[in-house]
């Protein structure tokens, strides 16, 4: 059947009878999507980590933009940027409906929801602080404390709400294109005239100072590059310093801003889908197929159009900020066939060793996020091996494979003997105000998802 009326005909799972899957059967679905979405994220982050931020959109800025390096990002775009985000964004509203759900018996289940998400929000500060600038911890923390009056919503009225936020979202990024677009041109309209001699209004000289403060963060000369490079390799407490130069602003965005407004979209979408069915890998293999061929029908020829358009205009700012108007229509897409590709593969039974691998990682996906970090700073920064700024865009993921390859590997070992990651195990007690059991015993309980 169609997937719209597959939608229609679900059945339905509210939050009381969401509950904790039995292990092999989460660890073929919605483990195996977060183990996914979590290996993906990497693919993005390692810029971010290894190059100068502004290299994450714009290849010309440092890193290489030709050959390989161009061929990177274009593969990135397309299937990668921001997608995985999503999926992550999704599987996390859909944990908090699996958590409220087992909770919905008990007098102590708000507080306990709200402990488990402060907490979280902690953990993603000192994250950010000491790891991974780029950290979502934080801001999922954040929104999730936003999170639980909507879990009694039905999937039909949470599914709207993040529709009409990723519409303004799409229109936000319209009113930004233009914004830039105007800044630079009355910049650099302001500094002919002042290269010329001629004396600068009011105006023209605060378009000026905007445009010159722009354009030197997003576009270091070589020896702004060079210094930069340099603090990120030094002491420590210079590494912490650049770190926070880079969390402050992330997180003093407003509340209300584009940025939450993402992750908004994404979990109540996610939270939809879940009370659908959709991530629970309750639907048939032929909705998650069609899923998967539209999902990737519409948003990869879109992305790859948007790729071209960009890298016709030499990555002219203003272009990728218009072209960011069908951004979250582009990358939802894709998403959307990840999912029904993972769920096609949980249903049919197909390569059960990756899979179950890939779920391993998603049960640990908080030790394995921060694994990913701990690894990229010691490798990067002066906390060790001092490689910020060394390696070309394509080589940065040299290091994503080798870092999937230990989590794959690594991941399935541990929960042989363990019921949880170490940090999950930690987030788990102290939620609970409570030491929980570590090894696996012959009847284990099920797991948190």
């Amino acid at each position: 059947m169609p997937m719209e009326q597959a939608a229609q005909t679900a059945p339905i799972l509210t939050p009381a009878d969401a509950r904790p899957v039995d292990r092999p059967e989460r660890i073929t679905a919605i483990d195996s999507l977060r183990g996914f979405a979590l290996l993906g994220i990497l693919l993005m982050n390692i810029v971010g980590m290894g190059l100068y931020g502004s290299a994450y959109d714009d290849p010309t800025v440092t890193g290489g933009a030709t050959g390989a390096n161009l061929g990177v990002w274009t593969v990135m775009h397309v299937l990668a940027e921001g997608k995985m985000r999503c999926l992550f964004s999704m599987v996390f509203g859909a944990s908090v409906l699996l958590l409220t759900g087992r909770l919905a018996d008990r007098r102590d289940a708000a507080d306990i929801y709200y402990r488990r998400t402060l907490w979280l929000l902690l953990f993603g500060l000192v994250h950010g602080f000491l790891l991974w600038s780029g950290d979502i911890l934080y801001p999922y923390a954040l929104c999730g404390l936003a999170l639980y009056p909507f879990r009694n919503l039905r999937a039909r009225t949470l599914l709207i709400l993040g529709s009409i936020m990723l519409i303004g979202n799409s229109a936000l990024y319209i009113k930004l294109g233009f914004d830039r677009r105007a800044m630079i041109e009355d910049g650099r309209a302001a500094e002919t005239m002042k290269n010329a001699g001629r004396k600068l209004t009011d105006t023209q000289q605060e378009a000026l100072t905007s445009y010159e403060r722009w354009h030197k963060r997003h576009y270091p000369d070589a020896a702004a590059l060079n210094k930069m490079n340099q603090e990120w390799r030094g002491s420590p407490l210079q590494v912490i310093g650049m770190r926070a130069q880079s969390v402050m602003p992330w997180h003093s965005q407003p509340y209300y801003g584009a940025e939450s407004w993402d992750i908004f979209s994404m979990m109540f979408i996610g939270m939809a889908l879940m009370k659908y069915g959709v991530l629970a890998a309750a639907r048939s293999a032929r909705f998650y197929g069609i899923a998967a061929l539209v999902g990737y029908g519409i948003g990869i020829p879109l992305n790859i159009a948007t790729a071209r358009i960009i890298i016709a205009s030499n990555f002219d700012p203003a272009v990728q900020l218009f072209s960011m108007s069908t951004y979250d229509l582009g990358r939802l897409s894709v998403a959307l066939g990840h999912l029904g590709l993972i769920m096609l593969l949980a249903k049919a039974q197909w390569l059960r060793g990756a899979m179950s691998s890939l779920g391993a990682v998603g049960q640990m996906a908080f030790s394995n996020y921060i694994f990913q970090s701990v690894v990229t700073a010691f490798l990067f920064t002066g906390y060790g091996f001092r490689m910020y700024g060394t390696l070309q865009r394509y080589q940065l993921y040299y290091v994503v494979v080798a870092i999937w390859i230990v989590q794959l590997i690594v991941s399935p070992i541990w929960l042989r003997h363990y019921r949880f990651g170490p940090l999950e195990w930690c987030w788990r007690s102290l939620t609970y105000w409570k030491r929980q059991p570590m090894r696996l015993t012959l009847s284990p309980e099920p797991a948190e998802s």
